[in-house]
């Protein structure tokens, strides 16, 4: 078995299967200490146990996301991930108003309903499909350009932007042009907001104000390149791992078939076994120490939520998929300060998505003449692929 402390390529990155090793550290090295490469020379830390973890992420003051700013934030600008304390508060209650109730709820209606079905109009009378080349992988980021202002036509442009930025760290050049290029096409949009405000998303941001203060366009760009890549990517992910669950679990789907009401328990539990983002990262501010493992202030510290969320000590069973589990909260959106503001945006999608296409698409099924889908990745977890049959309308 391969040693994930070890450099990998990125096609070890993108089909990795972390779990045996994660469940090993839990059990014997809780806190592993990862060398340094090329990419980052400081020695890291990676917090696998759950109760470790949430300690990490609700204590701001000792692990900063500051160091968000330092990996990902110059192809993404200034972030809202990479500010604590007064800062972090203003700019969060900013942007916070975009992501009330009553907006989703209008955003339901007018947009993530009409998406969807669009996608499965083009598939239902053909019986066959591939759902991550035919809806996952466009679903979220029409959404998510359609709640931004930014027109359906252009989502596959934001798409490979979104891709190009988050996988920047790896291949500098592409993520800085993807950057330059998504504020390239989102300035005159700014622009035009600030004397037309349409309602949509780029509007409110443009004109929310919290005690005098107003987002400044670089943190509106900033806020825009993570928001697409991590409403778009990390949704897509997410709903692929529910549909190879329940597909997987066919007597399971066909109580959820029955009983709608059982989504939003599919999606947590999903979210929960199958994150798409596995890992979220901290600095130590100070000279501290987690589970008994000294960490100098400067190290990077990550904790794997995708291991923490299978931590035994938390969940029963924790390896398995399964309905009917006791509600515990999971770390898939994070905890504390910075817990993820779309959280119930990624709810709101993956409820509407996987009602339409356990609705429209009746005896859905896995493709026999097709490989079994297979959810993989390091970092970032998925299926790349989807086959299945249903019965056509």
């Amino acid at each position: 078995m391969a040693d994930y402390r070890q450099p990998m390529s990125e096609a070890e990155w993108n089909t990795f299967q972390p779990y045996a090793m994660w469940a090993e550290a839990r059990a014997t090295d809780p806190v592993i200490q990862f060398d340094g490469s090329g990419f980052d020379p400081r020695t890291s830390f990676h917090i696998t146990r759950y109760a470790d973890g949430e300690r990490v992420l609700r204590d701001w003051e000792t692990f900063s996301s500051s160091i968000n700013g330092d990996v990902i934030g110059q192809y993404m600008g200034d972030l809202i991930l990479a500010m604590n304390g007064k800062e972090h508060r203003q700019y969060r209650n900013l942007v916070a108003h975009a992501f009330r109730a009553s907006v989703l709820d209008r955003w339901d209606a007018q947009l993530v309903g009409p998406v969807i079905d669009g996608l499965l109009d083009a598939i239902a009378p053909l019986g066959r499909a591939d759902l991550v080349t035919a809806v996952t992988s466009q679903y979220p980021v029409q959404v998510i350009c359609g709640i931004v202002g930014v027109p359906l036509e252009d989502h596959d442009q934001f798409a490979t932007w979104a891709e190009e930025i988050n996988m920047g760290p790896l291949h500098h050049e592409r993520g800085m042009a993807a950057s330059v290029g998504m504020r390239d096409y989102l300035e005159p949009l700014v622009a035009e907001r600030r004397t037309r405000p349409t309602g949509d998303l780029l509007s409110e941001l443009v004109h929310a104000e919290v005690d005098g203060e107003r987002l400044s366009d670089e943190k509106i760009y900033g806020f825009l390149r993570l928001l697409l890549p991590a409403g778009a990517e990390t949704t897509f992910r997410v709903m692929g791992n529910a549909l190879v669950a329940l597909l997987t679990h066919p007597d399971e789907m066909a109580r959820v078939v029955a009983d709608p009401d059982l989504i939003p328990e599919v999606i947590e539990e999903t979210l929960r076994w199958e994150t798409s983002v596995t890992m979220v990262s901290r600095i130590a501010t100070v000279d501290t120490e987690v589970a008994g493992c000294p960490i100098a202030a400067g190290s990077p510290v990550n904790v794997v939520t995708g291991s923490a969320d299978r931590d035994a000590d938390r969940f029963e069973a924790a390896d398995e998929w399964k309905l009917g589990r006791p509600q515990g909260h999971h770390l898939a959106f994070g905890t504390g300060p910075h817990q993820c503001l779309g959280m119930h945006l990624a709810r709101l999608e993956l409820r509407a998505g996987l009602a339409a296409i356990l609705r429209r698409l009746p005896d859905l099924r896995l493709d026999p003449d097709a490989p079994t889908p297979v959810i993989q990745g390091y970092a970032f977890r998925g299926p790349d692929t989807l086959p299945v049959i249903f019965t056509p309308r």
